[in-house]
């Protein structure tokens, strides 16, 4: 076998919903002279909640965990309105990591309710986005993810149904569902512009490009992130072999023993310091010189911080 060679996409890791996240959390850490607290993962990366932590950030799951008229952030997951009256009870000085793209959503969600629409959210039930998401209008929402579940799912008035997604969803695999409810419900409405992010798109673009030159797929990811997960299933689709990993450490080498070429990628919310690391992986133990970047698009986007950030700043 000739020499082994590793494809990188040129797209992958975070997007702009994650930098803002991460920063969010950063700033407040310089900011702040007693402790900030974060409520869940700020990202579902395990790397970088434990530098975060090493900084100083207290992650916790609930706000019971958060002593009275502390400061506390909001993942970038998004909440519901019910945790927002916890803080309001508790006097919390709170800072709103959520992704605006995620926001968008929530947005959209309490307009249909108000409405009187039924809302068909396509998402995983579990997640946190969705659940912050169905906190919005829960006697309104239906949660389906599979075309099995948008077969069954039942609605008040099929004249009055829209569907909205979670913003990190396989593109093909909602287009399935959404294809079903459309059979179902006739006068079904799309939202106003595509929930499914720009950045999740985009990875799972380049990794269906990537996966025409490969013969198995890395994904850095973790396994509670929803963009990771549709990233190997995507390549798996098209019928490469992938594996999700959350270090360089979890890479197998009987994954690798029969391929040509390697392919990498990293989810949206995998810092490139972990990319790195496997590069260092497969120079050092594969013995791979020949490593070269896919491009497909390019990103340009940026979110501003929360002006909760000036707030905090200023009370000290």
């Amino acid at each position: 076998m000739s020499e082994q060679r590793l494809l990188i996409a040129g797209l992958r890791g975070f997007c702009a919903g994650v930098v803002r996240a991460i920063s969010v959390v950063e700033k407040a850490l310089e900011i702040s002279d007693g402790t900030v607290y974060v409520r869940k993962e700020i990202i579902h990366n395990r790397y970088v909640v434990d530098e975060l932590r090493a900084r100083g950030a207290v992650f916790v799951e609930e706000l019971e965990e958060v002593p009275d008229g502390a400061a506390v952030i909001f993942s970038a997951h998004g909440i519901s309105p019910t945790v927002r009256d916890t803080a309001r009870d508790k006097q919390l000085r709170t800072i709103d990591a959520t992704c605006p793209l995620v926001t968008k959503v929530h947005l959209e969600v309490v307009q249909y309710a108000k409405r009187g629409y039924t809302i068909i959210f396509v998402g995983h039930k579990d997640h946190d986005e969705t659940i912050g998401t169905l906190g919005e209008a829960p006697d309104a929402i239906r949660v389906v993810g599979s075309k099995e579940e948008a077969a069954q799912v039942e609605v008040d008035n099929p004249e009055k149904v829209v569907y909205l997604t979670q913003t990190t969803l396989s593109v093909d695999d909602t287009r399935e569902i959404v294809r079903v409810l459309e059979e179902r419900f006739p006068k079904l409405k799309a939202p106003p512009k595509e929930d499914i992010c720009y950045a999740t798109q985009n990875r799972q673009d380049a990794v269906k490009a990537l996966a025409a030159h490969v013969d198995v797929l890395l994904v850095l990811g973790a396994p509670n992130s929803s963009n990771s997960l549709r990233l190997c299933e995507v390549a798996r689709a098209k019928n490469v072999s992938a594996y999700l990993i959350e270090t360089a450490a979890d890479i197998r080498m009987e994954w690798l023993e029969s391929a040509q070429v390697i392919g990498l990628t990293a989810s949206a919310s995998a810092p490139e310091v972990l990319v790195q690391q496997v590069i260092d992986f497969a120079r050092d133990r594969l013995g791979i010189t020949s490593i070269e970047e896919l491009n497909t698009v390019t990103e340009d986007v940026h979110f501003s911080l929360p002006h909760e950030l000036t707030a905090l700043a200023q009370s000290h």
